[in-house]
């Protein structure tokens, strides 16, 4: 069984930024990729970022790129997603889930873990 609770969302004004945290419990973490999805009220849940087993490969939605960074940290079991330059399309709620597998992939039908997610609103 793996556990995954999320944390860091809150409240900033467009161009502002969030780290984000996800920290898993079990001892496939270092072994699985990781990915954040977020959905917005009204839409579909969508992806946002992915990273392999490793954190050698990441993979991000066209909408994030240059904006977003995931990374993981294996020793504390914690993935991360820092988000700059944040803007009011951003809003949603964003939630970390595991890969059954080892690479980093958009799929969500992929993920077979989900946390229960962290607010994040931007404000214009």
């Amino acid at each position: 069984q793996v556990q995954l609770v999320e944390s860091g969302g809150g409240l900033v004004q467009a161009g502002g930024s969030l780290r984000l945290s996800c920290a898993a419990s079990g001892r496939t973490f270092s072994s699985s990729a990781m990915g954040w999805f977020r959905q917005a009220p009204g839409k579909e849940r969508e992806f946002v970022a992915a990273i392999s087993w490793s954190g050698s490969y990441t993979y991000y939605a066209d909408s994030v790129k240059g904006r977003f960074t995931i990374s993981r940290d294996n020793a504390k079991n914690t993935v991360y997603l820092q988000m700059n330059s944040l803007k009011p399309e951003d809003t949603a709620v964003y939630y970390c889930a595991r890969n059954r597998g080892y690479s980093a992939k958009d799929d969500p039908s992929l993920y077979d873990y989900w946390g229960q997610g962290t607010q994040v609103t931007v404000s214009s």
